[in-house]
């Protein structure tokens, strides 16, 4: 998944964006409200984790923004305050989650991947698919009962592959999905990944490229099952 960060303390955001990525999740990261509009204007974001607190524009405003652009992206709006009627004033403006500050970090992991399965239909914390088993909330991969060590983006890679079904993957929507806004498109960093992820998984190849196109999972259809 690809989530955004709009917090005004840079060492707070940093952090945040840090141990999401450690998740294999890509992360994006801005320090005031302006340059939120300016990013989900451009990314397609599962989720934005925002704070209300904002200087240029308030986080209220950006959240009414996301909301009535009518996209799948879900907002966890953080605060300071706990007063429950800041909760509801934050619901009530379209945020899909509320957080308060200081919060405990596995929480906001846990809520950042709720928002994620309910930004995109039926989808399920754990993949199967040809003997690979991908468990989302424990960050595990293993092949026919073997456990497998995957860097972050690796395990983020083999996601979008499989949550793709069969379907084919294009080197660009790899980076739009498995990496940051930093990723240079002109790289061969998609290769190289994959690559290595296929030496990973070992025998039989289940990653396929497709000439001209890209890669898919050719391992027949993914089965979700409950974690």
């Amino acid at each position: 998944m690809r989530v955004l960060i709009v917090e005004d303390e840079p060492l707070l955001a940093d952090s945040i964006a840090e141990g999401l990525r450690r998740h294999s999740i890509a992360v994006d990261v801005c320090y005031d409200g302006g340059e939120a509009l300016e990013r989900v204007a451009v990314h397609a974001y599962d989720v934005v984790v925002l704070d209300r607190d904002l200087p240029t524009v308030h986080g209220d405003e950006v959240c009414a923004a996301i909301v009535d652009a009518g996209g799948e992206t879900r907002v966890l709006m953080l605060t300071s305050a706990a007063d429950v009627t800041d909760r509801i004033e934050g619901l009530n403006l379209g945020a899909d989650d509320y957080l308060t500050k200081p919060f405990v970090f596995a929480e906001l992991v846990a809520r950042v991947h709720a928002l994620a399965r309910r930004a995109r239909p039926a989808l399920p914390p754990v993949l199967e698919a040809a003997g690979l088993v991908l468990d989302l909330p424990r960050h595990q991969a293993s092949r026919d009962g073997r456990f497998l060590p995957l860097s972050p983006k690796e395990f983020a890679v083999l996601e979008v592959l499989m949550r793709a079904d069969g379907t084919v993957v294009s080197a660009e929507q790899l980076l739009e999905k498995a990496w940051d806004e930093h990723a240079d498109p002109f790289t061969n960093t998609v290769r190289v990944t994959v690559m290595t992820l296929r030496r990973k998984l070992g025998l039989p190849p289940v990653i396929e490229t497709v000439a001209g196109a890209g890669y898919r999972l050719d391992s027949g259809p993914v089965t979700p099952r409950p974690a």
